[in-house]
Parts: C-alpha cells; sequence; structure tokens
C-alpha cells in the first residue's frame, strides 16, 4: 500500500538505498552465491543458479516473492497437475466452494490481485457482451471511467488504468457524487486507514454509489480475509485479495469476491476466454492451490499464529537489547494489511558506530541474507537510528537466525568509511539540458538548478512530468534529487555524477526501474 510505512506489496530496495543517506559511504560488497554447473533439484535449487535466499523479516512483498504456501497448498497443486479438467467447469465447481467458505455470492481465482482488478475493469465495462469484450481498449461507445478517491491512487491501480479508463479522482463527498454520471463504470477504493474514516470512508462511498447504481471494488491485496467479508458488508460490489500473502497460497494467485454477475463476468473476460484478460492466465494449478489456501484459511488458529510471532520478536529483542544502548518496542498494526505486530530496535549512531540504513543494507547483503522491514537513520542527518522487524512471513527458525545476525552487526559492526563533506568545488546553477540513456531507450529532460554553498535546489522537467530538484555539491561531485507524481505512482530520480566545466555526467537510480545514465550540458 502506498502508506508511508509501505506497509504492503511495497518496493524493495536496493543498494541504491544508501545513495540518499550520504554521497560516499562506504560498506562491504555484496558476497553473491556461486552457481553450479548444472540445476540441483533440492534445497540448493536457488544457489546453484547463482541466486542467494534470503530470510524475510520484511514482510508480504512481491519483489521477495510474497510468503511461502502452506504445505497442502503445494499438495492441492501437485495434485491438480497430474489431470485435464475443462476450465469453466472447474472454475464454476471452485467459485460454488468459494461462495460456501467465504460467505460471499461467488469467487473466482485470479492470477494475482491485480488481475483481479483488471478483470473487474473489464467485467463492470462490458459485462458479459462479446461484442463489447472484443472492444476492449477501445472504450469508445463503452464506459471509460472510473472513480476513485485520492487517498486511493497508488502505483496498482495500473492494474485498472490498462483497459484505458479515466481516473477521476475525488477528495470530498460532494465531489464524489458531482463525479459519478453516465460514463461512469464502476468506483474503485484502496482499503487502507484513510478508507476507514471520512466523508468517502468505504461505507459512505458504497451508499454513494449504490444510490447511483455504480459498483463498487475495494483493493485488499494484503489484508486478512474477513468473514464474513468486512467490505461486502460495507457495500461494496467486489473485493479483491492476493493469493500469495496472509492466505499463504500460490504467489501467482489472487481472489476475486462479491457479487455473482459481476464475479461470473470477470471469468467471462478473463483467460481461457479471449478478451481483454487472456494474458492474465491463471492455471488449474493456482486455481485449486488457492482453493486450499482458502479451505485452510478457516481452519488456521489465527491466535497461535499471532502467539508464535510475539514470541519470534521477544527472541531478537532478547539478543538484540543485549547489545549496551539497544532498546526495543512492539509496534501494533493499524490496518489490516499485514496484519500482525513488529519490532523496533533503537539506538544512537554515534554510540554504536552503525546507522540504521546501513545496517539494513548489511544484512540484506550478509551471511545469512535478512531482509528487514525498514532501517532508519543515516550519517547526514543525525537522526536516531532503528530497524523494524516484521514476523508475518518469517518461518519457524528465522528468529534465531535473525536474532544472532543482527545481535553481532550491533555489537560489532563493520568500519565504515564516511569521508568529510568536501567544500564545493564547482557552481552548477543554471540551465541544463540532460539525455538519460535507459537500459533500453533514451529521454532527454532539463535542469534548473540554484546553488547556495554546498546546497541545490530548482526543478527537474521530464518528458511530460516536473518536479522539485534537491540536492548538493561536494568538490566536484554532484548529487540531486527529484520525485515526479504520475496518475497513482511516484517516480524518484537520484542523480550522482561528476562535474567538469559545463558538463556532467553520471547515473541516475531509478528505484524499482533500475538505474541509467545520464549527461547533461550547460545552455
Amino acid at each position: 500500500m502506498p502508506s508511508k510505512k509501505m506497509s504492503r506489496r511495497g518496493l524493495f530496495r536496493s543498494g541504491a538505498a544508501l545513495a540518499a543517506a550520504g554521497m560516499s559511504a562506504t560498506l562491504p560488497e555484496p558476497s553473491p552465491a556461486a552457481p553450479t554447473h548444472s540445476l540441483e533439484f533440492g534445497e540448493n535449487l536457488y544457489q546453484s543458479i547463482g541466486v542467494t535466499p534470503l530470510v524475510n523479516c520484511r514482510g508480504t512483498y512481491t519483489i521477495i516473492t510474497g510468503s511461502q504456501t502452506l504445505p497442502e497448498v503445494k499438495r492441492a497443486m501437485e495434485a491438480a497437475s497430474h489431470a485435464y479438467v475443462h476450465m469453466d467447469e472447474l472454475m464454476d465447481a471452485v467459485s460454488q466452494r468459494l461462495a460456501d467458505l467465504t460467505q460471499a455470492e461467488w469467487g473466482i481465482v485470479t492470477a494475482g490481485c491485480a488481475a483481479a482488478l483488471t478483470h473487474a475493469t473489464s467485467a463492470c465495462i462490458a459485462g458479459g457482451d462479446p461484442e463489447k469484450l472484443q472492444r476492449v481498449p477501445n472504450l469508445t461507445g463503452l464506459k471509460n471511467e472510473v472513480v476513485v478517491p485520492r487517498y486511493s491512487r497508488n502505483e496498482y491501480d495500473h492494474a485498472v488504468r490498462m483497459l484505458g479508463v479515466k481516473m477521476v479522482e475525488v477528495e470530498t463527498a460532494a465531489q464524489f457524487e458531482a463525479a459519478i454520471g453516465p460514463q461512469t463504470a464502476m468506483v474503485m477504493i484502496l482499503s487502507c486507514p484513510a478508507a476507514e474514516q471520512g466523508e468517502i470512508s468505504i461505507p459512505n462511498a458504497c451508499a454513494i454509489a449504490r444510490r447511483k447504481g455504480v459498483p463498487v471494488i475495494v483493493d485488499a491485496a494484503a489484508e486478512v480475509l474477513t468473514i464474513p467479508n468486512i467490505h461486502l458488508q460495507h457495500g461494496a460490489n467486489l473485493v479483491a485479495y492476493s493469493g500469495g500473502k496472509c492466505l499463504r497460497g500460490p504467489q501467482a494467485a489472487g481472489l476475486l469476491l462479491g457479487q455473482k454477475d459481476l464475479v461470473r463476468a470477470a471469468w467471462i473476460n478473463s483467460a481461457p476466454h479471449h478478451a481483454f484478460g487472456r494474458s492474465l492466465k491463471v492455471g488449474k494449478e493456482e486455481i485449486m492451490g488457492m482453493l486450499a489456501a482458502v479451505e485452510m484459511w478457516v481452519k488456521r488458529d489465527q491466535n497461535a499464529e499471532w502467539k508464535q510471532w510475539q514470541g519470534w520478536l521477544d527472541t531478537i529483542a532478547r539478543q538484540a537489547t543485549q547489545v549496551p544502548g539497544v532498546t526495543s518496542e512492539i509496534l501494533q498494526p493499524e490496518d489490516l494489511s499485514n496484519h500482525a505486530p513488529r519490532l523496533r530496535l533503537s539506538w544512537d549512531a554515534a554510540r554504536l558506530g552503525i546507522t540504521g540504513s546501513e545496517a539494513e543494507e548489511i544484512l540484506l547483503h550478509g551471511q545469512p541474507r535478512i531482509a528487514v522491514n525498514d532501517g532508519s537513520g543515516t550519517r547526514r542527518d543525525h537522526r536516531p537510528s532503528s530497524l523494524t522487524i516484521m514476523p508475518y512471513m518469517m518461518m519457524p527458525g528465522d528468529d534465531k537466525i535473525a536474532a544472532a545476525a543482527i545481535h553481532k552487526l550491533l555489537a560489532s559492526p563493520p568500519h565504515i568509511s564516511v569521508p568529510e563533506p568536501e567544500p564545493p568545488g564547482v557552481n552548477v546553477a543554471g540551465d541544463w539540458v540532460a539525455d538519460l540513456t535507459f537500459v533500453s531507450g533514451s529521454s532527454r529532460h532539463h535542469f534548473t538548478i540554484d546553488q547556495h554553498e554546498g546546497r541545490l535546489s530548482g526543478t527537474h522537467h521530464g518528458d511530460i512530468l516536473s518536479g522539485q530538484l534537491t540536492g548538493g555539491v561536494e568538490g566536484r561531485r554532484v548529487a540531486m534529487h527529484s520525485s515526479q507524481r504520475i496518475e497513482g505512482a511516484t517516480l524518484h530520480y537520484q542523480f550522482s555524477g561528476d562535474v567538469s566545466g559545463n558538463r556532467m555526467e553520471g547515473v541516475v537510480q531509478l528505484g524499482e526501474y533500475g538505474q541509467a545514465k545520464w549527461s547533461a550540458q550547460r545552455t
């Protein structure tokens, strides 16, 4: 979720994370696994191709493969692979079983939560009409608008926008009422803390949409599956879940639950049928694995799981706080997404000799590899340092591994060289034309930069977007950052490079999109 704490389906930060922590911190190099000459079908499967598995103390993030499927799910998928079935017959039977288990009118298995959003949008536009199905995403003459509260805009609504619809943002109940019209196909709401209050909360928005005869879908990707469903009870017509998160079903599966005619239309709009959703195929193995996950969900002892998580956090806290100056606290969940307690370890970086950002990066690339939920505190901002541990997707024994690694790191951190800031040796104020070369393709951008001593400010103009530019100069090195909002996403650019006269060049980190080379000429 696009909250400040990245509470669900968030992005996996790479080594570029420390670019913002300081211009020149030197950390130990990652140690990749050495691949063997052939694939091993066993516990060294990943290592045999040079990939090192990690301990997941972060949560249900797709970039680190979500969750581990339950044993029952694996058995169901294996059994499903040994026979042929008719897909329409299979999904009809699974739909009825999902309805029985979840108390929703109907349900289907999809190729992830994003696919559920796409199929639902297509169903709300085209229904089950074959002619309309074939016209999508050409929406001429069809309903082509989706109304969305501004708090719901996020990276994942691309799954809705890909149908070619216009996203109509609203911030008040009056705007919401006015926005719904003849072209409105549906209302999309992201379930998050902001959706639980205010005049366009989920219940209030559903009441308005119901009066207008417009369906509402709630994106509840990483939430626990409530039975009866809280969002359907609040008046939503559809609700979408990820299968590979708290349900611990197949990573490439999801659920769409709700109003029977719309859910059935969503299935018609998806594979194996020839419609817009044909490419978002879910196989018989994922379908039966997802059904098994829901079957197990109603049987799992949620209280026992919570106690287990608390026990794991206690183990980590006990060892970490043996380091003088390290304190711990438990953070309770704010909503239904990644609904588990978290552990925050805090310390004074000046006393221990390591910041939270550095600790996070070292743990990620260490042996064993450990992905924590968050690391905060850098050399330059002098903020208190901390690590946050999420037990939601940890496996038995991971607590001991994480506890030992964190204690060792905080008790005896490696020497990290952070040179003293150099005074600026160049002036980069002015207008610049910048060329960015991506992994494929290129783009021309423009900078307008003001410089006050070593501090930079200004504007970064992309092809169509503009954003505030901030940064600094040390010696002949420059570092600049900008953020640009587009639809539900925010693009981040972290420029670093060398300056020579009226030219500068280097590398720009693009977050989840990797990096690009850049060069700029003063005009």
